[in-house]
């Protein structure tokens, strides 16, 4: 099984706290160059009422809540969850003393324990290409929703990020990153979302990566779903960062790194 829906593995070592993910999420905040950053785009994407009762599966470290917390309306319910309960612990040491604002539970996206239509909205922030019975999460999901409630997943495209995967490959053929083929991504979600949803959009953010600095790209290559930290140990580890410093340098001081990241907005039908 790919360690991209290994369940085992993104429980205890991938996800088993917030440290691998704010690894990645510290490089985007640090050189995206569009300056309305992810977190604020994200938020704006969610027009719902003033009373929604909201559902995030796969919370993570609450990222996008705690950089808009004033931006919440006060009549939202907002319930946090992640199969994991370390990353669950992670997002309320992130949302500090705004914690309280928020009900946290421990939930598979492919068994919701809520009933039948409770939600006026279901967010999935990449997550939904982790989930190993995407059909089930999905059917579990409309299950929840209330008639025309809304279903906002973000996801990927198959260019993202690709000069910093070509880079390390370049170094060492060996290593990879998760999955041969993003199982879902902002091409082959389209269809699986309209089995079960109407009226599925989807919107791409535009923005690119501009690293300067050689220490947070390669945390960010050590943080993946692959292999790349158990390659790149030791003495591997050294000559990695040196070779990727030489490669900074022929590029002037700054590596160019694709970005596609999108979001899927649909209605329950």
């Amino acid at each position: 099984m790919s360690r991209f829906s290994d369940q085992d593995y993104l429980l205890t070592e991938q996800y088993h706290n917030a440290s691998n993910l704010m690894d990645r999420i510290r490089l985007h905040e640090q050189f995206s160059t569009n300056p309305y950053g992810w977190m604020a785009w994200l938020f704006d994407q969610y027009q719902l009422p003033a009373d929604a009762h909201i559902l995030e599966v796969g919370c993570g470290p609450a990222d996008c809540w705690h950089k808009n917390y004033q931006r919440i309306p006060a009549g939202w319910n907002i319930t946090l969850s992640d199969f994991s309960a370390g990353m669950l612990d992670s997002a309320r040491t992130h949302l500090g003393d705004n914690a309280g604002r928020f009900t946290f539970r421990v939930i598979d996206a492919q068994a919701i324990p809520y009933e039948d239509a409770h939600f006026d909205a279901v967010i999935a922030n990449h997550m939904l290409y982790h989930v190993p019975d995407r059909p089930q999460a999905l059917a579990e999901i409309q299950r929840v929703l209330k008639l025309d409630g809304q279903f906002f997943a973000t996801t990927i495209g198959p260019t993202h990020l690709q000069e910093m995967y070509d880079l390390a490959r370049w170094f060492d053929p060996s290593i990879v990153f998760g999955s041969v083929a993003n199982p879902f991504d902002l091409e082959n979600g389209l269809a699986q979302l309209e089995a079960w949803f109407l009226d599925v959009q989807v919107e791409h953010y535009p923005d690119s990566l501009v690293v300067t600095e050689v220490k947070p790209l390669v945390a960010f290559i050590l943080s993946t779903t692959g292999n790349a930290r158990e390659i790149l140990q030791g003495d591997r580890l050294t000559t990695f960062i040196t070779w990727v410093e030489e490669e900074f340098s022929r590029q002037d001081g700054q590596f160019f790194i694709t970005k596609d990241s999108g979001i899927f907005k649909a209605r329950r039908a």
